[in-house]
């Protein structure tokens, strides 16, 4: 077992330098990051002003300290065009720190969109949305901490005596600019039933993000396509679907499953609501097919204006003898300031 445990720390290492490169961040609660997910989904709101925070902690039964840690904030409005459009503007600032390389990237941007009414009246209409975003991004690596094959000593043991092949890296630090598009169509059947559909394209740029500073390492383009709904199915009870489907360079993942919504209460003056899910990730191998990643357990509580959510990933991947089918935690927070709404139903509740 402590042999598995190894060979699942040197695994990780490994991917820190050779796959994270090219892999963005995701969220299991994807649906609690709008931002993030799409630039088309800046704006698109109920209320006036949105306030989201994410947190992820991944792998600590195995890293311990050196888990895979990360975290995002957002901010975004709408703004009203007209008799039914609407512009939304936003920013969104995340961080990710991986491993024992301490493999780090911190990333600032502010987006935009413009919805435009396609057909409908005040309690139900659809919408066609289009976004972009812009910013920097700064990526660093401590060498220091790093482990190479030349520092293995042939019986199965790690030597920091050994040569390493840190010479090849002329930079442990730097900025890049980033940018994304994306498109949105949604409909609101009323206000407790609702379809959406989007999908968008980062890093249009494919900014160099090679250490090596000699060769170029282009970052690679990720296609997101994702959709969901909500469903009412009776007074007090109703599904939640989502799915995303992300590709990026050789990475390919979907995460795909519904929650169920318990209304608690829902009048004038006050809502609540209590959600339990269940979805997969499913993503694809090294080579060749694709595995079941994990499978995700997650949980919302609404109360007016305010939601949180808790997600656990359950490791089931082959990985599950080193990690004891544990994989990552993560919390979700969405604050959103109303105001005096005459316009009627916007968009879903997201």
């Amino acid at each position: 077992m402590k042999f598995i445990r190894l060979t699942f720390v040197v695994l990780m290492l490994a991917m820190g330098i050779q796959t994270l490169t090219a892999q963005d961040i995701h969220f299991s609660q994807f649906y609690m990051s709008p931002l993030n997910l799409n630039p088309a989904m800046t704006g698109v709101m109920n209320c006036n002003i949105r306030l989201a925070a994410n947190y992820r902690n991944q792998w600590a039964s195995i890293l311990r300290s050196n888990a895979f840690n990360t975290y995002s904030v957002s901010y975004d409005q709408r703004i009203a065009v007209g008799r039914y459009d609407y512009f939304g503007v936003g920013g969104t600032f995340w961080g990710d720190r991986a491993g024992e390389s301490r493999f780090s990237t911190l990333t600032g941007k502010i987006s935009g969109s413009y919805s435009k009414r396609m057909s409908g009246s005040r309690t139900s209409a659809s919408y066609l949305v289009a976004g972009a975003e812009a910013g920097f991004a700064q990526r660093s690596i401590d060498f220091i901490n790093l482990r190479w094959g030349t520092q293995h000593d042939g019986r199965g043991g790690y030597d920091p005596n050994l040569p390493t092949l840190e010479g090849g890296f002329n930079r442990d630090n730097f900025i890049f600019a980033d940018l994304a598009a994306g498109l949105m169509w949604f409909a609101v059947f009323d206000r407790d039933n609702n379809l959406y559909l989007g999908a968008a394209f980062h890093h249009l740029n494919r900014a160099n993000v090679s250490f090596t500073g000699n060769t170029p390492d282009l970052l690679y383009s990720r296609f997101t396509v994702h959709g969901g709904g909500e469903f009412q199915l009776s007074d007090r009870f109703g599904i939640v679907p989502g799915v995303i489907v992300m590709s990026q360079g050789p990475s390919f993942q979907v995460n795909a499953g519904t929650a169920l919504k318990f209304i608690l209460a829902k009048n004038r003056f006050d809502t609540q609501a209590f959600q339990v899910g269940l979805w997969t990730r499913v993503s694809n191998k090294i080579e060749s097919g694709v595995l079941n990643d994990a499978a995700i357990l997650s949980s919302r509580f609404d109360m007016n204006n305010f939601s949180i959510g808790f997600s656990y990933d359950i490791n089931v991947s082959p990985l599950r003898a080193a990690s004891n089918g544990q994989g990552g935690f993560e919390f979700a927070m969405i604050y959103k300031i109303c105001g005096p709404e005459k316009r009627g139903l916007y968009c879903p509740n997201f």
